[in-house]
């Protein structure tokens, strides 16, 4: 049973692991305290693949490792118990006598699945597993999506004025650059958003309206796989992704008609929704998560066809009366918060809860 103080410490475990959201693919965040007598004496998280897990930084951060010996790990995720790119986790746990380990929630993955959890137990380890499991499990929400479902989590993003229009240009109208809804602290969160996900999606109506760079620029981080959904296959010569570094993949019927060397371009089928095809693609390709920024169409399509986990959606005071209807879309209100020119609402698909 998990005592009174294990949720402060798990809390914190979580605070962590954030830390390295979207720097650690395809490994999830992963933060981890160690407790003696009351007191955090060693911390740690996983800050890329490759590099030393959670437990780990934590155990190497303790100075006096005697104490090990009768102090208490905490992990967000269940320890590994297999050789990848580093040891094992379980062993060097079970090799500094640490007695008991509070695990936030089990790895779903093939390679752990409780086989951490079960080394530790045979090792005589005190295990207490479950301690703020949502919450552990919502930040690895991609990975778990990636594991479970077999496929990227999907993140959907708009901006719609308050009589629901995401533009005023009618979808004939190719005026190059956006029509901004939002206020810089807005695009200022969208950015740090791009940098928490592998791969960004539009389709080539927005392409060939707004000229996106779909990079990370007002946020430190990587920049995502750049996708572009057209399925004529009819894009502008000159686009402003093309001079940017990075993989970009053209997901079209016609690749004869795609001229944009250094670009990945895969052949759509007509037998089945283009969402689902390219879903496939990302997961055989090992991306976890999936941002989609648009146009309509790109989004009524993925919500048609069910293929959507959250919609991250901006609603702004301006009234346009006419141009490109907001897409339509129902969910569980997730969080709502208030900007100086929009406000956020976050939703949650029913159907592909996480939890």
């Amino acid at each position: 049973m998990a005592g009174k103080n294990d949720l402060k410490y798990m809390e914190r475990c979580l605070d962590l692991a954030l830390k390295a959201e979207g720097m650690t693919y395809p490994n999830p965040v992963v933060g981890s305290v160690i407790v003696h007598e009351g007191k955090i004496i060693g911390e740690g998280y996983h800050i890329k693949a490759g590099g030393p897990h959670a437990e780990v930084m934590a155990i190497g951060s303790v100075r006096n490792k005697e104490l090990l010996t009768s102090s208490k790990l905490y992990v967000s995720l269940e320890p590994c118990s297999h050789f990848g790119k580093t040891p094992p986790c379980t062993d060097l746990i079970i090799s500094h006598k640490i007695p008991e380990i509070i695990v936030g929630t089990t790895d779903t993955s093939d390679k752990v699945s409780g086989k951490g959890l079960s080394k530790l137990k045979a090792a005589g380890c005190k295990i207490i597993l479950g301690v703020a499991e949502e919450e552990c499990r919502w930040i690895n929400r991609r990975f778990f999506a990636f594991h479970e479902k077999k496929r990227p989590y999907i993140t959907l993003k708009w901006a719609q004025s308050s009589d629901g229009f995401i533009d005023v240009r009618s979808e004939g109208d190719y005026k190059t650059g956006p029509g901004w809804i939002t206020g810089n602290t807005e695009r200022i969160l969208v950015h740090k958003w791009r940098a928490s996900e592998q791969a960004i999606l539009v389709g080539a109506q927005t392409v060939r309206a707004d000229n996106p760079l779909l990079n990370v620029r007002e946020w430190y981080g990587t920049n995502p796989l750049r996708i572009i959904l057209s399925g004529s296959g009819s894009l502008p010569g000159e686009i402003a992704m093309n001079n940017l570094t990075g993989s970009q993949v053209i997901f079209t019927f016609y690749p004869d008609k795609i001229n944009m060397p250094g670009s990945v371009v895969v052949k759509l089928n007509k037998n089945e929704p283009s969402a689902v095809q390219i879903v496939d693609y990302l997961y055989n390709q090992g991306v976890q998560s999936l941002f989609i920024e648009g146009g309509a169409k790109v989004l009524d399509h993925f919500i048609s066809s069910g293929l959507w986990d959250e919609a991250r959606i901006f609603s702004g005071f301006q009234i346009f009366k006419n141009g490109i209807k907001a897409p339509v879309i129902e969910g569980k209100l997730f969080s709502k918060t208030k900007f100086s020119k929009s406000t956020l609402e976050i939703l949650l698909n029913n159907f592909v809860s996480i939890f």
